[in-house]
């Protein structure tokens, strides 16, 4: 059953899990989703939860109501100002959760909506990202004085065609979903009533897989990326070995050949 009780439902970030699958929800829809304070540190609680619990082998984050997450909530920070307390200071690197290698584990995000700023920058820290028809895209930072500093400067042009990230980046404009799905940014494009629901099958059926594999599978790739191939290569081939060691490797083609579903122990 999912973990989520009712005296949590106002609660900014919200967490179920079922079969294995952790579904985040960033849960402020009055504000579109906005990172305040108290999200960013539920946020981050929830992703440190994620990297911990053995039980959860992947995880889905998605947003309540319009929006995905409209990015920083810079009305809390004016407010701030107008105050005399002054803005939240930027950090000098981004903050743990902005760094998707430390999750260890797949995160797909389901953008349901506006997906801007520092909201988008957390959609590129997922695997990959499904989004509904009604989503948006973009990183308005530049119009405002500044620019992104949650790492879309250097995820975005890895994720799309360079000249398609920068024109993102320099001009502050929106892009819609079918748009994202032409430049690769999400996968599929899905009616809004489908899209958690798919986001949560695709998820279920990584979390069936063994973990130690996913895991390994995903160092691979994502370390993979930052080394000249043929050091890359080495180091696929040293990690596929030790996975090739463990009881999971064992227990998959043991079932294959007995015709039963494999049961995945992380060992």
């Amino acid at each position: 059953m999912p973990d989520a009780s009712p005296e949590d439902a106002t609660a900014s970030v919200l967490v179920e899990v079922l079969d294995g699958v952790a579904t985040i929800t960033l849960n402020r829809p009055d504000a579109l989703n906005a990172m305040d304070e108290d999200l960013t540190a539920r946020l981050m609680a929830a992703l440190e939860r994620v990297r911990d619990d053995e039980a959860i082998r992947c995880a889905v984050i998605t947003g309540a109501g319009r929006a995905f997450c409209a990015g920083a909530d810079l009305r809390r920070r004016a407010a701030n100002q107008s105050e005399g307390r002054g803005p939240t200071p930027f950090p000098v690197t981004p903050p743990p959760l902005y760094h998707s290698s430390d999750a260890q584990k797949p995160m797909i995000a389901a953008v349901n909506g506006h997906c801007l700023g520092a909201g988008l920058e957390l959609a590129l820290t997922c695997d990959f990202r499904l989004a509904s028809t009604l989503a948006t895209f973009g990183m308005p930072e530049i119009t405002l004085g500044f620019f992104p500093g949650g790492g879309a400067p250097l995820r975005l042009p890895r994720a799309i065609p360079l000249g398609a990230a920068m024109e993102i980046l320099l001009t502050g404009d929106r892009i819609d979903a079918q748009t994202a799905r032409e430049y690769g940014l999400v996968n599929r494009v899905l009616q809004p009533e489908e899209l958690l629901p798919e986001a949560q099958r695709i998820a279920t059926r990584i979390a069936s897989h063994a973990p130690l594999a996913v895991r390994g599978l995903r160092e691979v790739v994502m370390q993979g990326l930052e080394m000249p191939l043929p050091q890359a290569l080495r180091w696929g081939g040293a990690m596929r070995w030790a996975i090739g060691q463990t009881e999971d490797a064992k227990e998959g083609p043991r079932a294959f050949a007995e015709k039963r579903p494999p049961e995945f122990t992380g060992r």
